[in-house]
């Protein structure tokens, strides 16, 4: 940057000298000209003082003041060069305004001044002696834009307190305009940034990782960031840094993941989605790794892993992939008794630990130790002893083996702790969003089980965030047969404890979760079994909610348990009619809002074309209200409404019988 920084400066100096010959031979204005010599004197020395600390100058704010002050010296030179003129004629004929000196004299002097705040404004910190910098002149059109260039030059020169304090100032700039943002990105704020997330003190790199999260408002920003380098430092982050930190860079994921889409498989790529989730699991459930695979380079042949009550792991030979059986995935109390980690090494621990293990025996064995009895002293009697020793050693509580450094979490404050789950379960939520390979890897793990505690027993911003993440995975099952059948098998105890609280939540119906809520379990309608009807009745009491919103979403979740799709649809259709679903869906025909008249009338056509010699439906009219519906806008304009209409009158004309219509 330096060479650059020198080539605009070359111009500017040539300049300068030019004026100061040019008003040396000046014939005529001899004392204007002698003024404007005098300032760009005082120009060229700031000049040349700018060309030796290149090194030093902020390239934005250089380019543009010096390109300014470019300007100011080529008319200054035009100007001088008119007072040359030798002869009577040319003297008399060449007008100059008094005015154009002085309009020459406050340029010169404008630039003076900004050439004087650059100098000051790259200097070192320790240089400046925290003297007030003031705006430049150049500063009256947009002195947002000298304001910003400031805090940058502190990020790039300043000390880490100081950096701190312009990442902060860059926050509140960013998040008052989203053009200041774009600005703060223009003038190269990015990348200073980012190195103060990676170096900085705590507060620094909160501060950092925040202006960085706010930066992200558009997919352009998005994609700039993460051609800065933005995911290699939060992965770096989120393995290694303090909590506070990690947590605000959870936070920046799911602002950028919710901005651009594009960047959800780039952060999965980078191993981020795991690592969020292990944050999730820590002092929730206990922390999974579902592979572990074991070095060849190892001589041990076997890995004897420890069980819990239920979980039973087989011996494997070297280089076989263990995987975790999904059947036994119980979830733990966080402070019930069984609180060891049962969760095998990563594969660095692991073979370190064991080779550190057979470097004992080997210096004991060279001194001449019993090798029978070595073997006993390490456990069984068999090399097995050494890795379960080693087990024993290291599944210590507040050790990760899910690639996340966990020294000292666990001293954490309770609150710091919160707001981490909370921004785990929000940057999940945002990256699983339309995203099929990410809600695979989200529900391989024990995501689930997180999810289902955490809206048990969370803050409510944990629980909020907690919910948003399982509408959006359910969303994308309701689309991907695999992941449905992989990951809400009705048997699986994940899935069953995530239905046991969305249902608590439903049949409570008094929190902001309640949305979520009931699409979730509307996204996996076609996982239930034709026995299991309990969802039914807490939606249908919610037909009856006098909020819109709430019985339009129980109405459109109830339509997926009745619609043609579900292959159950006949059974789902009758517990709807049997928990008294009929008489909620007429009034809401009648009575709701245009948007809720159209879901409700689709539920109740479906019901009516799958069951229409029910004779609860006969009781109710069901006919006459869905003419009637069919003949009103919300009716006849939707196309795939009207047919439903249509196709329900027919099969209730057809199976009715003329007694029970007889009041039509």
């Amino acid at each position: 940057m330096a060479d650059i920084v020198k080539q605009i400066l070359t111009k500017p100096i040539q300049l300068a000298d030019q004026v100061i010959k040019a008003a040396d031979e000046a014939n005529s204005f001899k004392q204007d000209c002698s003024e404007l010599k005098s300032k760009t004197e005082k120009l060229a020395m700031l000049l040349r003082q700018a060309a030796r600390a290149s090194n030093d100058l902020y390239e934005r704010p250089t380019r543009r003041i010096i390109h300014d002050t470019e300007q100011a010296l080529e008319r200054a030179h035009g100007l001088v060069l008119k007072c040359r003129g030798n002869g009577l004629v040319k003297r008399v004929f060449t007008i100059i305004p008094a005015a154009a000196f002085r309009k020459m004299s406050s340029q010169l002097e404008n630039s003076i001044g900004d050439v004087s705040w650059l100098l000051r404004v790259s200097a070192p910190a320790e240089n400046r002696d925290d003297e007030y910098l003031g705006l430049p002149p150049i500063a009256a059109n947009e002195p947002i834009l000298c304001l910003i260039w400031e805090q940058i030059a502190i990020l790039y020169t300043g000390s880490l307190d100081d950096r701190s304090d312009a990442a902060a100032s860059l926050v509140s700039l960013a998040r008052d305009n989203d053009r200041y943002g774009k600005l703060i990105m223009e003038e190269g704020g990015v990348g200073p940034l980012l190195k103060l997330v990676k170096e900085g003190k705590v507060e620094g790199q909160e501060n950092a990782a925040r202006a960085i999260g706010l930066l992200g408002r558009d997919f352009e920003s998005v994609e700039h960031l993460i051609n800065a380098g933005v995911v290699l430092v939060f992965v770096k982050i989120l393995k290694e840094g303090p909590m506070k930190v990690q947590a605000v860079v959870a936070w920046a994921v799911s602002e950028l993941a919710a901005n651009y889409r594009n960047c959800q498989d780039i952060f999965a790529q980078n191993n981020i989605t795991r690592l969020l989730v292990s944050h999730l699991a820590f002092e929730t459930v206990q922390e999974h790794s579902k592979y572990a695979i074991v070095s060849k380079a190892t001589p041990i042949h076997q890995v004897d892993l420890a069980s819990n009550n239920n979980s039973n792991y087989s011996n494997n030979v070297a280089n076989t992939v263990v995987e975790d059986d999904e059947k036994n995935r119980i979830p733990q109390h966080p402070l019930g008794a069984n609180r060891q980690l049962y969760q095998m090494h990563s594969v660095v621990t692991a073979t370190m630990a064991m080779k550190g293990q057979l470097t004992q025996q080997q210096q004991k064995l060279s001194n001449g130790a019993n090798p029978t009895n070595l073997a006993k002293s390490n456990g069984n009697g068999n090399e097995n002893g050494i890795v379960k020793q080693n087990l024993v050693n290291h599944h210590q509580p507040g050790v990760s083996l899910s690639g996340v450094n966990g020294k000292g979490r666990e001293l954490e404050n309770p609150a710091t702790k919160a707001y981490m789950k909370a921004m785990a379960a929000r940057a999940l939520w945002q990256l699983a969003k339309k995203n099929s390979p990410i809600c695979h890897s989200i529900t391989e793990s024990r995501a689930l089980l997180c999810f289902a505690i955490l809206l048990e027993r969370g803050s409510e911003e944990v629980r909020y965030n907690s919910a948003m993440a399982l509408m959006e995975i359910t969303a994308v099952a309701e689309q991907d047969a695999e992941l449905r059948r992989a990951a809400f098998k009705p048997n699986s105890p994940a899935c069953k404890a995530v239905i046991d609280q969305l249902l608590i939540i439903i049949e409570k119906a008094d929190s902001d979760l309640l949305i979520p809520c009931i699409k979730s379990v509307g996204n996996l309608a076609r996982t239930f079994r034709a026995t299991e009807t309990r969802m039914i009745c807490p939606l249908v009491k919610l037909l009856d909610e006098r909020e819109a919103e709430i019985s339009n979403e129980a109405c459109i979740a109830l339509t997926k348990f009745a619609c043609t799709d579900n292959y159950l649809h006949l059974d789902h259709s009758k517990a709807i009619i049997s928990a008294g679903g009929i008489k909620h869906l007429i009034q809401l025909v009648y009575f709701g809002e245009q948007i809720v008249q159209n879901n409700a009338s689709a539920l109740l056509s479906y019901i009516a074309y799958h069951i229409p010699d029910d004779e609860e439906l006969a009781q109710a009219q069901v006919l006459t209200v869905l003419d009637w519906a069919s003949k009103q806008a919300f009716g006849s304009q939707d196309d795939k409404i009207a047919k439903l209409l249509d196709d329900a009158k027919g099969r209730l004309e057809l199976y009715q019988s003329r007694g029970s219509r007889g009041f039509h």
